[in-house]
Order: C-alpha cells, then sequence, then structure tokens
C-alpha cells in the first residue's frame, strides 16, 4: 500500500493524473486527487477521492460516467471487463434482456446504465436496471453518482493494494 502512494506521490502533475484517470474518468477529480499530493497514507488518500468526487460539478460527475462502457459491452477491458465478468458469463438470453434494458436506460436517462457489478450476477445486474427505469432523473442522476463512487472506492482499494483480486 504505501509503496503505490509513494511511486504516485513522485510522479509528475500530469502522470498522477493519467494514472488516477484509470480509477475515474472525471478529469477534474483525477487532477484534484494529484494536486492533493502527497497523501501519506490510504485513509487520507481514500478520504480526499470521497471529497474530490463530493466537490465535482455535475458535467465532471457526466464525464466519469460518460468514460464506462456499456455494461455487458464484450470490448470492455482491464477494470471494467473485472467488475462485469458475471455478465460474460450469463445466459444468452439475460445477456439480451440486459442489452435490452440497457437501450431504454440510455434513450431514458441520456447515458449508460451504471451500477457497481462488483459481486453481483448478471441476473442481479438486470434486475437492478429494470428498477432504476423507475425513477426520475434527478433521482436517477444521485444514484448514478453513488454507484460511480463505490466503484471509484473499489478501484482505488485495489490499486493501493488493500484488496486482493
Amino acid at each position: 500500500m504505501r509503496e503505490a502512494l509513494h511511486r504516485w506521490n513522485s510522479l509528475s502533475e500530469e502522470e498522477a493524473i493519467s494514472e488516477m484517470l484509470e480509477q475515474c474518468g472525471s478529469r477534474a477529480w483525477a487532477t484534484a486527487m494529484a494536486r492533493a499530493r502527497p497523501i501519506s497514507d490510504s485513509r487520507l488518500f481514500l478520504e480526499t477521492s470521497h471529497a474530490a468526487w463530493t466537490g465535482l460539478a455535475e458535467e465532471d460527475r457526466r464525464e466519469a460516467l460518460a468514460a464506462h462502457p456499456r455494461i455487458g459491452d464484450r470490448s470492455a477491458v482491464g477494470e471494467p471487463a473485472r467488475e462485469q465478468a458475471s455478465v460474460a458469463r450469463a445466459s444468452k438470453e439475460t445477456r439480451e434482456a440486459l442489452a435490452r434494458a440497457n437501450r431504454e436506460y440510455e434513450k431514458r436517462f441520456g447515458g449508460v446504465f451504471l451500477v457497481c457489478a462488483t459481486g453481483k450476477t448478471a441476473e442481479e445486474i438486470l434486475a437492478l436496471c429494470r428498477q432504476r427505469l423507475h425513477n426520475d432523473p434527478e433521482t436517477e442522476r444521485r444514484v448514478a453518482a453513488d454507484e460511480q463512487r463505490k466503484i471509484m472506492r473499489l478501484r482505488l482499494e485495489r490499486w493501493l493494494g488493500e484488496q486482493r483480486p
């Protein structure tokens, strides 16, 4: 854990931003994280992340959400592919239903359906998508932002070495 932070603290600002963009697609968030350096421990790092996320403008949050591939997109690689692994193993019927639900969600809300998929089955993800289609846009905006926060925290914990894949 200390090694990851020590290495990251020693990067140039642009390199540190680039590394954080892999964790969250908001350039404003990644910049806030890089400018908060040096950060001495994982607790403070995660608190800084939360504060930076909470302080983002809506357009910066949308940028982060837009950086995610569609749930079930077979072209997803890296962290998104690992996070969505249960969807790749789902039945053809479930994957097709999820693709339809994704399209409906995108039509209704104008962006990809975002859920912290880690530990969820494809069927659970599909049920959540269908349930969230009933949200009003403001509620859904808040729910999606909280899902992004959860995803970010898990990614950052893995990055810090606190969680094993």
